[in-house]
Protein backbone atom coordinates (compact mmCIF):
# COMPACT_ATOMS: atom_id res chain seq x y z
CA UNK A 1 0.00 0.00 0.00
CA UNK A 2 1.37 3.57 -0.93
CA UNK A 3 0.82 6.78 1.04
CA UNK A 4 -1.78 7.72 -1.01
CA UNK A 5 -3.49 4.98 -0.20
CA UNK A 6 -3.61 5.76 3.44
CA UNK A 7 -4.17 8.89 2.65
CA UNK A 8 -7.51 11.01 4.20
CA UNK A 9 -9.25 14.13 4.20
CA UNK A 10 -10.54 15.62 7.53
CA UNK A 11 -13.90 17.45 6.45
CA UNK A 12 -13.34 19.84 9.12
CA UNK A 13 -10.65 21.65 6.91
CA UNK A 14 -13.01 22.47 4.71
CA UNK A 15 -15.80 23.57 6.67
CA UNK A 16 -15.61 26.91 5.26
CA UNK A 17 -16.46 26.47 1.65
CA UNK A 18 -20.11 25.78 1.52
CA UNK A 19 -22.82 23.97 0.78
CA UNK A 20 -21.28 20.02 1.97
CA UNK A 21 -21.95 19.28 -1.79
CA UNK A 22 -18.98 21.74 -2.73
CA UNK A 23 -16.42 20.03 -0.25
CA UNK A 24 -17.08 16.16 -1.69
CA UNK A 25 -16.86 17.96 -5.46
CA UNK A 26 -13.28 19.20 -4.86
CA UNK A 27 -12.00 16.38 -3.01
CA UNK A 28 -13.19 13.84 -5.66
CA UNK A 29 -11.62 16.46 -7.93
CA UNK A 30 -8.17 16.27 -6.51
CA UNK A 31 -8.71 12.32 -6.31
CA UNK A 32 -8.97 12.26 -2.84
CA UNK A 33 -11.67 8.47 -2.00
CA UNK A 34 -11.48 8.71 1.86
CA UNK A 35 -12.70 12.01 4.72
CA UNK A 36 -12.94 12.19 8.01
CA UNK A 37 -16.08 13.71 8.75
CA UNK A 38 -16.82 15.39 12.36
CA UNK A 39 -19.34 15.82 14.82
CA UNK A 40 -21.55 18.69 13.18
CA UNK A 41 -22.26 16.52 10.09
CA UNK A 42 -24.11 13.80 12.04
CA UNK A 43 -27.12 16.29 12.61
CA UNK A 44 -27.57 14.56 8.76
CA UNK A 45 -26.22 11.22 8.16
CA UNK A 46 -28.37 10.25 5.44
CA UNK A 47 -27.08 13.46 3.23
CA UNK A 48 -23.44 12.51 4.27
CA UNK A 49 -24.21 8.64 2.79
CA UNK A 50 -25.09 9.74 -0.50
CA UNK A 51 -22.10 12.01 -0.82
CA UNK A 52 -19.99 9.39 0.33
CA UNK A 53 -22.28 6.97 -2.17
CA UNK A 54 -22.23 9.28 -5.52
CA UNK A 55 -18.54 9.98 -4.98
CA UNK A 56 -17.71 6.48 -4.23
CA UNK A 57 -15.82 7.47 -1.26
CA UNK A 58 -14.89 5.79 2.60
CA UNK A 59 -15.02 7.27 5.79
CA UNK A 60 -12.91 4.99 7.86
CA UNK A 61 -12.49 6.78 10.65
CA UNK A 62 -14.75 9.71 12.49
CA UNK A 63 -14.59 12.17 15.11
CA UNK A 64 -17.71 12.75 17.49
CA UNK A 65 -17.74 15.20 20.51
CA UNK A 66 -17.57 14.01 23.93
CA UNK A 67 -20.94 15.34 24.59
CA UNK A 68 -22.80 13.37 22.07
CA UNK A 69 -20.54 9.99 22.75
CA UNK A 70 -21.38 10.70 26.81
CA UNK A 71 -25.34 11.08 25.71
CA UNK A 72 -25.89 7.85 23.85
CA UNK A 73 -22.76 5.89 22.51
CA UNK A 74 -24.65 3.13 21.41
CA UNK A 75 -26.38 5.31 18.82
CA UNK A 76 -23.30 6.76 17.81
CA UNK A 77 -21.87 3.58 17.30
CA UNK A 78 -25.16 2.54 14.96
CA UNK A 79 -24.78 6.19 13.28
CA UNK A 80 -21.70 5.37 12.42
CA UNK A 81 -21.64 1.72 11.52
CA UNK A 82 -24.40 2.81 8.66
CA UNK A 83 -21.67 4.70 7.39
CA UNK A 84 -19.14 2.60 6.98
CA UNK A 85 -16.82 4.13 9.90
CA UNK A 86 -14.76 1.78 11.56
CA UNK A 87 -13.25 3.92 14.13
CA UNK A 88 -14.15 6.51 16.15
CA UNK A 89 -12.66 9.26 17.81
CA UNK A 90 -13.63 11.73 20.54
CA UNK A 91 -11.68 15.11 19.53
CA UNK A 92 -11.15 17.04 22.16
CA UNK A 93 -12.50 17.52 25.82
CA UNK A 94 -15.67 20.05 26.91
CA UNK A 95 -14.47 23.38 26.43
CA UNK A 96 -14.67 23.80 30.47
CA UNK A 97 -12.55 20.83 31.03
CA UNK A 98 -9.92 21.85 29.44
CA UNK A 99 -7.97 23.44 31.68
CA UNK A 100 -8.53 20.52 34.54
CA UNK A 101 -5.20 19.09 36.56
CA UNK A 102 -4.13 15.99 36.56
CA UNK A 103 -6.92 14.34 38.66
CA UNK A 104 -9.67 15.58 35.76
CA UNK A 105 -7.32 14.12 33.02
CA UNK A 106 -7.48 10.53 34.84
CA UNK A 107 -10.96 10.95 35.77
CA UNK A 108 -11.81 11.38 31.83
CA UNK A 109 -9.40 8.48 31.03
CA UNK A 110 -11.50 6.21 33.15
CA UNK A 111 -15.00 7.52 31.39
CA UNK A 112 -13.73 7.10 28.04
CA UNK A 113 -12.42 3.16 29.03
CA UNK A 114 -16.00 2.84 29.83
CA UNK A 115 -17.06 5.09 26.38
CA UNK A 116 -14.74 2.39 24.61
CA UNK A 117 -16.54 -0.55 25.95
CA UNK A 118 -19.75 0.24 24.55
CA UNK A 119 -18.48 1.23 21.15
CA UNK A 120 -16.38 -2.58 20.82
CA UNK A 121 -19.88 -3.80 22.28
CA UNK A 122 -21.13 -2.74 19.02
CA UNK A 123 -18.36 -3.72 16.65
CA UNK A 124 -16.44 -0.71 16.40
CA UNK A 125 -12.52 0.57 17.65
CA UNK A 126 -12.55 3.97 19.75
CA UNK A 127 -9.88 6.58 20.39
CA UNK A 128 -8.59 9.69 21.13
CA UNK A 129 -7.55 12.53 19.23
CA UNK A 130 -5.32 15.23 21.16
CA UNK A 131 -4.75 19.11 20.71
CA UNK A 132 -2.03 20.53 23.43
CA UNK A 133 -3.93 20.76 26.49
CA UNK A 134 -2.73 17.09 26.39
CA UNK A 135 0.95 17.65 27.10
CA UNK A 136 0.60 19.60 30.23
CA UNK A 137 2.15 17.48 33.50
CA UNK A 138 1.22 16.15 36.33
CA UNK A 139 2.96 16.32 39.76
CA UNK A 140 4.50 12.89 38.96
CA UNK A 141 6.23 14.76 35.72
CA UNK A 142 3.63 12.84 33.44
CA UNK A 143 1.96 14.11 30.73
CA UNK A 144 -2.11 13.82 31.03
CA UNK A 145 -1.96 12.36 27.97
CA UNK A 146 -0.05 9.84 29.92
CA UNK A 147 -2.46 9.80 33.15
CA UNK A 148 -5.22 9.30 30.56
CA UNK A 149 -3.69 6.23 28.53
CA UNK A 150 -3.16 4.58 31.82
CA UNK A 151 -6.78 4.56 33.10
CA UNK A 152 -8.32 3.27 29.87
CA UNK A 153 -5.53 0.66 28.11
CA UNK A 154 -7.76 -0.20 25.26
CA UNK A 155 -7.88 3.43 24.16
CA UNK A 156 -6.76 4.07 20.51
CA UNK A 157 -4.74 7.29 19.69
CA UNK A 158 -5.01 9.47 16.51
CA UNK A 159 -1.96 12.23 17.25
CA UNK A 160 -2.02 15.43 15.47
CA UNK A 161 1.75 15.85 15.45
CA UNK A 162 1.48 19.75 15.17
CA UNK A 163 -0.47 20.18 17.80
CA UNK A 164 2.06 17.49 19.87
CA UNK A 165 4.03 20.38 18.88
CA UNK A 166 2.13 23.33 20.45
CA UNK A 167 2.18 21.27 23.61
CA UNK A 168 5.95 21.18 23.97
CA UNK A 169 6.49 17.60 23.03
CA UNK A 170 8.49 15.62 20.88
CA UNK A 171 5.84 14.11 17.98
CA UNK A 172 9.08 11.77 17.20
CA UNK A 173 9.11 10.29 20.28
CA UNK A 174 5.78 10.42 21.18
CA UNK A 175 4.65 7.92 18.11
CA UNK A 176 7.03 5.65 18.90
CA UNK A 177 6.34 5.18 22.34
CA UNK A 178 3.00 4.48 21.41
CA UNK A 179 3.49 1.66 18.69
CA UNK A 180 0.62 -0.24 18.14
CA UNK A 181 -1.99 1.94 19.62
CA UNK A 182 -2.18 4.52 16.51
CA UNK A 183 -4.35 2.88 13.42
CA UNK A 184 -4.56 6.77 12.11
CA UNK A 185 -2.14 10.26 12.51
CA UNK A 186 -3.56 13.69 11.40
CA UNK A 187 -1.11 15.39 9.17
CA UNK A 188 -0.72 18.86 9.89
CA UNK A 189 2.20 21.31 9.64
CA UNK A 190 3.48 24.09 11.05
CA UNK A 191 4.19 27.98 9.61
CA UNK A 192 7.71 29.79 10.39
CA UNK A 193 7.39 31.71 13.69
CA UNK A 194 5.16 35.05 12.49
CA UNK A 195 3.84 33.50 8.88
CA UNK A 196 0.78 32.75 8.19
CA UNK A 197 -1.01 34.43 11.14
CA UNK A 198 -4.31 34.80 9.16
CA UNK A 199 -3.92 30.88 9.28
CA UNK A 200 -3.59 30.98 13.26
CA UNK A 201 0.10 30.04 12.10
CA UNK A 202 -0.89 26.73 10.71
CA UNK A 203 0.88 25.59 7.23
CA UNK A 204 0.10 22.84 4.20
CA UNK A 205 1.52 19.56 5.28
CA UNK A 206 5.33 19.64 3.82
CA UNK A 207 5.42 23.51 3.65
CA UNK A 208 5.89 24.52 6.97
CA UNK A 209 8.41 23.78 9.82
CA UNK A 210 8.17 20.07 10.60
CA UNK A 211 10.63 17.30 9.75
CA UNK A 212 8.15 14.63 7.38
CA UNK A 213 11.15 12.54 7.25
CA UNK A 214 11.59 11.63 10.58
CA UNK A 215 7.89 11.54 11.19
CA UNK A 216 7.08 9.02 8.49
CA UNK A 217 8.97 6.73 9.61
CA UNK A 218 8.07 7.23 12.74
CA UNK A 219 4.33 6.94 11.71
CA UNK A 220 5.34 3.89 10.37
CA UNK A 221 6.67 2.32 13.47
CA UNK A 222 3.64 3.54 15.37
CA UNK A 223 1.83 0.89 12.95
CA UNK A 224 -0.33 4.18 11.68
CA UNK A 225 -2.37 2.98 8.13
CA UNK A 226 -4.27 5.98 7.74
CA UNK A 227 -2.69 9.41 6.86
CA UNK A 228 -5.66 12.32 7.35
CA UNK A 229 -3.98 15.81 6.25
CA UNK A 230 -5.85 18.41 8.33
CA UNK A 231 -5.34 22.63 8.20
CA UNK A 232 -7.68 24.07 11.33
CA UNK A 233 -8.50 27.46 9.70
CA UNK A 234 -6.85 27.07 5.81
CA UNK A 235 -7.54 30.50 4.02
CA UNK A 236 -7.47 28.70 0.21
CA UNK A 237 -9.35 25.26 0.56
CA UNK A 238 -8.56 23.80 -2.53
CA UNK A 239 -4.99 25.05 -2.35
CA UNK A 240 -4.38 23.12 0.60
CA UNK A 241 -6.23 20.30 -0.25
CA UNK A 242 -4.19 19.91 -3.39
CA UNK A 243 -0.93 21.02 -1.39
CA UNK A 244 -1.56 18.09 1.47
CA UNK A 245 -2.21 15.33 -1.33
CA UNK A 246 0.60 16.35 -3.62
CA UNK A 247 3.14 15.85 -0.38
CA UNK A 248 1.84 12.84 0.48
CA UNK A 249 1.85 11.56 -2.72
CA UNK A 250 6.23 12.32 -2.60
CA UNK A 251 6.46 10.30 0.35
CA UNK A 252 8.33 7.05 0.00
Amino acid sequence: MTPLDALSFQLYSARMLKPLESQFELLAGLGYDKVEPYAALFADPDRLRRLLDRHRMAAPTAHVGLDQLRADPREVANICRGLGIGTIFAPAPAPGERGQDAAGWRALGQELARIGKVVADEGLQFGWHNHHWEFGRGPDGRTFLEWMFAEAPNLLWEPDVAWIVRGGADPVAELVRRAGRVPAVHVKDIAPAGRALDEDGWADPGHGTLDWDALLAAMRTAGAKLFVVEHDRPNDVARFARRARETVSRWR
